[in-house]
């Protein structure tokens, strides 16, 4: 049997330290484009990141890719990110109003450069002994990040016009110009009720739900008022549904006092409110939904007119979560 030698054999001929082609490795988006119904965003990577959970559900159904997959469709210029532009039907008002709300609370707390956040005047508090909060500092991250509170609902309306009346369907189940009215009226009667408790302690009366009023009382004793409204508020276009949010800072407990003769501005906490303030952890990165109905009757007459009964069906699904930025 003749012998092989070792430079023919065909896997010593192949190089054990192969070049790996680069451009074919997924590279990191460091910025995204967003096109919501025509008007762009330019959002980088990290606030994609913290943005709540709930929102970016809404915002990528079908989730979302941070990395470019293969750069053989791109032409390997400097700009090439900002050609790739993702389309999102999400109400660009309500992403605006996010973005800021997240922007404002991470530069009070962590400063900017022309003036120190909050973060900076309580890291003495991470020196507390364990049982101050529980076995180890890390596992309370209250005291090193900005938590707020994301409740948003999502209301589907259904108007029941009396009968006898103009407003009606043609036999293709299409809605007569009357029966559009009336549906338009009903959701400004909706969209002008912008306090956010009402519907649900009305609920709480009706049903005597004990488990709804104790999801107030917890909402209004960690960053809420029991008279808030919704932060942002609107319709959705070509539908009976009208979408809400409202942000709020979680009352953690840590107080920050006004700064003393010497300048130096003492921290103090509520043992009492930080516990409460713990409890919200549940919901970091786990929303929680609710949903119910609400029915009402409503007269959508003019000053002047006679009475326009028309009962309003309201399915309302709440989702609450915790964001820590």
């Amino acid at each position: 049997m003749a012998a092989v030698s070792i430079s023919s054999s065909p896997i010593t001929q192949v190089s054990q330290h192969a070049p790996v082609n680069t451009s074919l490795q997924p590279q990191l988006l460091t910025r995204l484009l967003l096109d919501l119904r025509g008007r762009r965003f330019s959002v980088d990577r990290e606030t994609i990141m913290n943005l709540p959970e709930s929102v970016l559900l809404c915002l990528f159904p079908n989730g979302l890719v941070l990395s470019r997959q293969s750069q053989a469709f791109s032409d390997g210029g400097e700009n090439e990110e900002d050609d790739e532009v993702y389309g999102v039907d999400f109400d660009p008002e309500c992403f605006a109003y996010v973005l800021d709300f997240f922007r404002n609370a991470s530069d009070t707390f962590y400063g900017t450069n022309t003036s120190p956040g909050l973060f900076a005047a309580q890291q003495h508090l991470l020196d507390g002994s364990p049982s101050d909060f529980g076995p180890s500092v890390s596992q309370n991250p209250l005291l090193t990040k900005q938590a707020i509170i994301v409740l948003r609902e999502e209301l589907e309306y259904f108007a029941i016009p009396p009968k006898g009346g103009k407003a009606l369907t043609d036999e293709h189940g299409t809605a007569n110009q009357a029966l559009l009215d009336i549906k338009h009226k009903c959701g400004q009667n909706v969209m002008d009720k912008r306090n956010i408790f009402t519907a649900l302690q009305r609920n709480v009366h009706k049903e005597n739900n004990i488990a709804e009023q104790h999801l107030i009382d917890m909402l209004c004793m960690s960053g809420f008022n029991r008279d808030d409204e919704w932060g942002f508020r609107a319709m959705e276009p070509s539908r009976c549904c009208i979408s809400s949010i409202a942000l709020v800072l979680l009352k953690t407990g840590i107080v920050h006092h006004p700064p003393g003769q010497n300048g130096e501005r003492p921290v103090t906490i509520d043992y009492n409110q930080m516990a409460t303030a713990q409890k919200l952890l549940l919901f970091w990165r786990k929303p929680a939904r609710k949903c119910w109905w609400d029915g009402l009757e409503v007269d959508l007459a003019m000053p002047g007119e006679s009475s326009i009964l028309v009962k309003l069906w309201a399915r309302r699904v709440w989702t609450l979560e915790l964001s820590l930025v």
